[in-house]
């Protein structure tokens, strides 16, 4: 990837009756199939992918100095968007899971960071459908 080229990948996942999303600096999805209520960041389960399995191209401009990133969570009617940066030191590497970061904690799970927005900013709406598990989400990945 070079210059201002646009790098895309998405990521789809499922709603869980114990999203709660209220973690104050970070956003989760997983591909684990259940969760548990200390998981107050997670928005989703039964991911398609976690960081590990992201296109090659989006991890080359995760991995980017100066590289942005723009996240969109699509439910239903509702889609909520999210800005954030990717890191040079970004592993990339966890199998299951992808975390959203406020802070600038890098970790095998983590997909972006300096992000402006949390799990708790979500609107309360989405997140009662993403207490249904029969809801389908999407995440859609855009790095420039």
């Amino acid at each position: 990837m070079t210059g201002r080229e646009v790098a895309k990948d998405s990521v789809t996942f499922s709603g869980h009756p114990m999203v709660r999303s209220l973690h104050p600096r970070t956003i989760e999805i997983t591909a684990e199939d259940h969760l548990t209520e200390k998981g107050d960041c997670i928005i989703g389960v039964s991911a398609s992918k976690g960081c590990a399995h992201l296109d090659p191209w989006v991890k080359e401009g995760l991995r980017r100095l100066g590289s942005q990133v723009t996240l969109s969570l699509v439910v239903g009617q509702f889609r909520f968007e999210v800005k954030a940066h990717g890191d040079p030191g970004l592993e990339l590497s966890h199998p299951k899971d992808l975390v959203i970061r406020k802070s600038e904690f890098v970790s095998d799970r983590t997909l972006a960071i300096r992000a402006d927005r949390a799990s708790i900013d979500i609107p309360r709406e989405m997140v009662r459908l993403l207490r249904n598990p029969a809801t389908n989400g999407t995440l859609e990945i855009e790095v420039v």
